[in-house]
């Protein structure tokens, strides 16, 4: 009687299970038939798929590979081999060719703010059931003592440590700052991880070297592969770069609960990237990349260290454990630090990464009457597996109280034609002409016009930063923060956001155009809508001019919103009241004169084993129309005499400001701000602990205001 051809429904399909069984056990197709007694040929139709065998004959295999017929029945697990986990280092170029770091991770800076938000938009495009919300975790981890020796074993750190202590001799950047994480790894004995979890996304899905979103990660580079229809806010492929920049060693430990079955499993897809320079060692000179996995049995991957599926023992030891079976993926970045220097504790770092959520994300964590949330999110620090900080879920209506209520009342369908009450949203639409493709539309036609949507509230007492419009579109990513030009004299305290494209939450031709209209306008890091060369390449000319209209009519929009004020009987016009309540000095009544300077709010302040003071100053700025550029000074305020200047021996901005050549430059419009310096101890007239420190902001000679 012929082998049966019915196929079970359960795991992989029999055929591509048993070929790989045999690879791994290192046994060809001729060996398999003679210990069962069949023909070459009828082992060959198996994995082929043309036939499978019988349940005895299937037993009989089981045997022969040394598992059970459950295993060979269900092929939801590899049968067991002595072929242990390891790191794969790929060979040098044959060529010659030599890369000292990976070109992408130098796209964005190793900022905290920056990992935040590109790993959260990148969940965010990949949401698998619409009708929940992606729920992203940021756990932030400190290890010491034995708990940094277990997981170092588990890393297994004796056989990167040759590759590392080789790739950090050079004279590159990448090789230099291998170097000082080595140093301090030594010296403090002490590691920060830091763990990106999604839930309810798609999981890293798709085959080891073939297209899919395995490989776009953990394989390629450059390579978006986003299926979204249109709907992602990444196009670039570059994001997912920021991980490993985030590293001071270069190194990111993957585990991710797949969507999709591969290879009939879904569960504990695990794998590790390291990313080095070129370096040679005992002899042999490597490219860079290394991959922690088990070697490959194919025979073009031979070798290779391709995923496998861990169990709980090895996901607990690496700290990659997941909460239940919910598709999504967990990245754990390896000597995680925020490069800025602008959040050096757990306690910053952990803010930081608060903040930050919440300032790029707060539109897509907000739900409306007849739909919930695009996303949650959360962070927690912890110390050796302990609570340090508890978990924080981001709240966007604690941290931008106005915006959330303005894109809350819109989603309600309560938003208003004019504003003429506290907390009410008026709503009104403001046109972009999108330009045609350049292989569609006729010569000279203008394009397609979409209907943004502009919403404006009065902003609260407590917002920081006022009279600007927060421009969005697709899943709700902050992408642009925009001042409006020449608004009428007295224009009250407002927050405005502009939705674009899908962010309106219509459907539609002009919707789609639109957003892939915008979405090429953008530069990698997608913060503003400008000329990039897809929007010249792709579009047909007019393209940039049609930008400048749409934030043109933003501004007439907003004119002729905010220019509609009340007049009453005994006040005069309410404009003139608001200018002379603004410009009147102190009087019987106590009011105060507007601030016209920056001022000093806090400063913190430490001093290191150097005898160096590390300051962090937190500025309040009054409202104007140019950046402010100023020059920090550090004095000592010694016990006699005048108080003498010492020199900063380094001095660093924060999202709101940047340093630029020793001053501090913050954008107009940016209410406060805050930046971090460290002084020169070769410049201190006597040992910092002697000395009270001061720290003046006076404006910079020749800077704006």
């Amino acid at each position: 009687m012929p082998e049966s051809s019915d196929s079970t429904a359960h795991g992989e399909a029999f055929g591509p299970w048993l070929g790989r069984q045999l690879r791994r056990a290192e046994m060809s197709q001729a060996e398999l038939a003679a210990k069962l007694g069949k023909t070459r040929a009828a082992v060959s139709a198996w994995i082929t798929g043309r036939a499978e065998p019988r349940e005895e004959t299937k037993a009989r295999i089981a045997e022969i590979l040394g598992t059970d017929l459950a295993s060979v029945v269900t092929r939801t697990v590899d049968v067991p081999t002595g072929r242990p986990v390891r790191w794969h280092h790929r060979p040098a170029h044959a060529d010659g060719g030599r890369e000292y770091g990976n070109a992408a991770a130098f796209a964005f800076d190793a900022d905290l703010s920056v990992l935040a938000r590109e790993a959260t938009q990148n969940s965010l495009d990949e949401r698998c059931d619409h009708r929940s919300p992606v729920r992203v975790r940021y756990t932030l981890q400190e290890l010491d003592g034995e708990h940094l020796d277990s997981f170092l074993e588990a890393l297994r750190w004796d056989e990167l440590l040759p590759h590392y202590k080789e790739a950090s001799q050079g004279n590159q950047k990448v090789s230099r700052s291998l170097r000082a994480a080595l140093d301090d790894l030594s010296q403090e004995r002490r590691l920060r991880l830091l763990r990106v979890d999604d839930y309810n996304a798609a999981g890293l899905t798709g085959p080891e070297y073939r297209d899919g979103r395995f490989a776009a990660v953990v394989r390629r580079q450059l390579d978006s592969h986003k299926v979204t229809d249109g709907r992602a806010g990444g196009s670039y492929g570059l994001g997912k770069a920021t991980l490993w920049a985030t590293s001071r060693l270069g190194l990111v430990l993957i585990n991710s609960t797949l969507s999709e079955p591969h290879e009939g499993r879904t569960t504990g897809r695990m794998i590790g990237r390291l990313d080095l320079p070129w370096h040679e060692v005992d002899g042999e000179a490597y490219a860079g990349p290394a991959w922690l996995g088990e070697p490959d049995t194919e025979p073009e991957h031979e070798g290779v260290s391709r995923s496998w599926w861990a169990d709980d023992n090895a996901l607990e030891s690496l700290y990659l454990g997941r909460a239940g079976d919910e598709p999504g993926t967990s990245f754990l970045i390896v000597g995680a630090h925020d490069a800025s220097g602008a959040a050096e504790s757990l306690e910053e770092m952990h803010d930081k990464l608060v903040r930050s959520l919440a300032d790029d994300f707060w539109a897509a964590m907000i739900g409306g009457r007849t739909a919930g949330p695009l996303l949650e999110a959360r962070v927690t620090t912890l110390r050796n597996g302990d609570v340090y900080i508890p978990e924080q879920q981001v709240d966007p209506h604690a941290h931008h109280p106005s915006l959330s209520r303005a894109l809350q009342v819109y989603l309600d369908g309560d938003t208003v034609a004019e504003l003429t009450a506290a907390g009410q949203v008026v709503q009104v639409d403001v046109p972009l002409v999108v330009t045609p493709l350049k292989d569609q539309g006729r010569p000279r036609d203008k394009g397609r016009e979409h209907r943004a949507v502009l919403l404006v509230t009065p902003a609260d007492d407590n917002d920081v930063q006022i009279n600007h419009v927060i421009c969005m579109r697709g899943n709700r990513m902050t992408i642009t923060r925009q001042r409006p030009r020449d608004l009428p004299l007295g224009t009250p305290p407002f927050q405005a956001v502009l939705l674009a494209g899908y962010a309106t939450g219509r459907d539609g031709e002009d919707v789609a155009l639109a957003e892939a209209f915008l979405r090429a306008s953008e530069p990698p890091e997608h913060d503003r809508w400008d000329r990039t060369e897809e929007l010249t390449t792709a579009y047909q000319r007019g393209a940039l001019t049609r930008l400048k209209e749409f934030r043109g009519e933003i501004d007439r929009t907003l004119r002729s919103l905010l220019g509609k004020r009340d007049v009453t009987r005994n006040g005069g016009p309410a404009v003139l009241r608001e200018l002379l309540r603004l410009d009147s000095g102190t009087g019987v009544g106590g009011g105060r004169r507007a601030q016209s300077f920056p001022t000093v709010r806090k400063v913190e302040a430490r001093i290191d084993d150097r005898g160096a003071w590390h300051v962090t100053v937190h500025l309040r700025l009054p409202d104007a129309d140019d950046p402010w550029v100023l020059s920090p000074v550090a004095k000592f305020d010694v016990r006699s005499g005048g108080r003498p200047s010492v020199a900063w021996d380094l001095l660093v901005g924060s999202e709101t400001c940047r340093a630029d050549n020793g001053r501090i430059i913050v954008e107009a419009g940016v209410r406060t701000a805050v930046f971090s310096g460290v002084t020169d101890p070769a410049t201190h007239p006597v040992r910092g602990g002697y000395a009270r420190l001061t720290v003046d902001v006076p404006k910079a000679r020749g800077g704006a205001a």
